[in-house]
Parts: C-alpha cells; sequence; structure tokens
C-alpha cells in the first residue's frame, strides 16, 4: 500500500538510462490488471529514441516532460476487442498498476491522458506508426526522479455515502 499513498506525479528526471530489468517489471505490473471479460485490450510502445520523445512532448501544451525522460511508455488498445466500449477503462486500471510499479522501482513518472482527444490520439499514432487496429490511449514518461514531492492528503470523508 506503500506506493499508493507516496505516489506522486513526477516532471523531472535525471540523466540516466532505466534499466531493462526495471521497465519490464512496470509492464508485468501492468498486464496484471484485470480487464472486462478478461479482454487485455492492452499494448505498450517502450519509447527510448530522443526524437520520438520529443515529437510526444509536443502532442499535448502538458507532454513537455517527455522530451527528458530517459523513457517513456505509450499505452495503447486494440479496437478490436471482445468489449470495446470497456478498453479504456481496463487501459486505465493497467496504467495505475504501472505506475505503482514504477513507484516500488525507486522511478518517477507521470500519467499524460491521451484518449479521448481525437487530435492527439491520432498524433501519437502517426508519431509511433501505430497500426489501425489499435488506438492510443497514455504516455507515461518516467525516470529516476531529479525532484522530490509529497503527496496530497485526499481522503475526503464527506465523500463517503452509505446506504442502509
Amino acid at each position: 500500500m506503500n506506493q499508493i499513498f507516496t505516489r506522486v506525479s513526477i516532471r523531472k528526471y535525471q540523466d540516466r538510462p532505466v534499466e531493462k530489468e526495471k521497465t519490464m517489471a512496470i509492464l508485468k505490473a501492468a498486464m496484471q490488471a484485470p480487464s472486462a471479460a478478461n479482454q487485455q485490450p492492452w499494448e505498450f510502445y517502450v519509447v527510448t529514441n530522443k526524437e520520438k520523445l520529443k515529437a510526444l512532448s509536443e502532442v499535448s501544451p502538458y507532454a513537455g516532460m517527455t522530451k527528458d525522460a530517459p523513457v517513456a511508455i505509450v499505452a495503447v488498445y486494440r479496437k478490436d476487442c471482445l468489449l470495446p466500449m470497456y478498453a479504456q477503462i481496463d487501459l486505465s486500471i493497467a496504467m495505475e498498476n504501472l505506475w505503482l510499479e514504477t513507484v516500488a522501482q525507486g522511478l518517477g513518472g507521470v500519467w499524460l491522458g491521451i484518449a479521448p482527444l481525437e487530435d492527439r490520439m491520432k498524433d501519437v499514432e502517426e508519431i509511433l506508426d501505430i497500426p489501425e487496429n489499435l488506438r492510443a490511449f497514455a504516455i507515461f514518461p518516467y525516470g529516476y526522479p531529479a525532484e522530490e514531492r509529497e503527496q496530497q492528503d485526499r481522503f475526503d470523508e464527506s465523500r463517503i455515502h452509505y446506504v442502509e
């Protein structure tokens, strides 16, 4: 549970590569997520190419840090999955697993939403030459943190409603 209560958005990274073993652990955690009817609609693009990272940093006004990250994972989903109306929900669960394992690996990152904004989705798909049967969902730049931040306490008991 520690990662849930310490995870923060990290937008500044040290200039050092991330070990492939750590990236593999992050991807394993992502793929362990539950999905509707166990459809597992996800695919993941691991981007370390500096030109591609720079291009990805320009798809959104909030993605600038991607150009300085040593690696980014781009999560995509298959359009032809069993229950496509749940694919983005499935990817959200996978992304949370991915993020929590990133923290467990001593790394930091930030989830950049791409879907459902069609222009951003298409830009990402074009940059990475993603096949037509896949749709871009999110960009997750990460690396060794070059900043420290405290997580906010978001618990608000007034938002809990009991139906008895």
